[in-house]
């Protein structure tokens, strides 16, 4: 049987994570204790000082293949994999037509954060204006700061529809009603919007995280809640990808309910073997409850998600 498109992308995503970076393998130095350490093969994705993290990552990385290499920068290797799930939903979304059709953008933001890129779209227009007042008044600045401020690293848009693709089976619009909805292309002139020659929306915002440190995923946790309390309209997909192999880690973003919609793994099934020959109880736990309790999914089931 011919394997399906999703299945074909998200080899190529993987095969990009091990060709292309970050995912490779490197040898260093492993403290056994006071007197004893020596040089182990170690996962780029894993934390050295964690037995756990360093097998179950180990396990996956030649699951597919990774090869032995210099471990690159942290920075560069979240660029890179921000690269890999942008070409893989660009790969994907589009195909989903026959359930969700739409004009589609995926747009890679992760690398120039100083600028506000929500506000550039539905439903966070009015954060542009709020912005410019806020320089132009210290008051407000004092009190908000940047607090409404989110820097996404992937966004999906969806462009507005022109009046020819909507009556496309039948006369549904008229200048007479609808004339307001921003959904609509040819309201973007009632709308005051003329520089905009065809409004985008935010249908997703996806945070991209090789690994999970420090506070990572509760920046992730304070952006999401932002994106939902300052936006005028409906409220977008908030999803997370990552590669992290601790179960606690990806705990850390995946349990709970509220601000982040679900967390997706690079290698999910792969990921269960690992954790699997690993056999850590307390892993092996965890992972059912985030898997049982739809926290945790793989990456190959975002576009279809998505489609919703």
């Amino acid at each position: 049987m011919d394997s399906g498109l999703i299945t074909r992308a998200r080899r190529d995503f993987q095969r990009t994570l091990v060709e292309i970076g970050p995912l490779s393998v490197f040898r260093t130095t492993i403290d056994k204790g006071k007197t004893t350490e020596r040089k182990e093969l170690v996962a780029s994705n894993a934390d050295v000082s964690q037995r756990t993290s360093r097998d179950v990552a180990m396990v996956v990385a030649r699951t597919l293949k990774a090869r032995e290499a210099a471990k690159g920068p942290g920075q560069t290797a979240g660029r890179k994999f921000e690269d890999a799930v942008t070409n893989f939903l660009r790969t994907t979304l589009p195909c989903m037509q026959a359930v969700r059709p739409g004009r589609w953008k995926i747009e890679n933001v992760g690398g120039t954060r100083r600028i506000d890129h929500v506000a550039k779209y539905h439903p966070y227009r009015h954060l542009d204006e709020l912005a410019q007042a806020v320089e132009r008044d210290s008051t407000l600045q004092s009190i908000l700061g940047n607090s409404y401020v989110v820097s996404p690293d992937i966004l999906v848009l969806r462009e507005a529809e022109p009046d020819e693709t909507i009556n496309s089976s039948g006369m549904i619009v008229d200048d007479q009603t609808a004339l307001m909805t921003p959904f609509r292309a040819a309201n973007a002139s009632r709308r005051l919007e003329p520089e905009v020659p065809t409004p985008s929306f935010v249908h997703a915002v996806v945070s991209c995280k090789w690994t999970m440190r420090s506070d990572r995923s509760q920046n992730a946790r304070s952006e999401a809640l932002n994106l939902i309390r300052n936006r005028k309209g409906r409220a977008p997909h908030i999803v997370a990808v990552t590669a992290e192999p601790s179960m606690s880690r990806i705990a850390s973003l995946a349990l709970g309910t509220g601000d982040i919609d679900i967390v997706y793994h690079a290698a999910l099934p792969e990921l269960v073997d690992a954790v699997t020959q690993v056999g850590n109880d307390e892993s092996l736990e965890m992972l059912e409850v985030l898997m049982k309790g739809d926290r945790l999914r793989d990456v190959s089931d975002l576009p279809v998600d998505l489609a919703v």
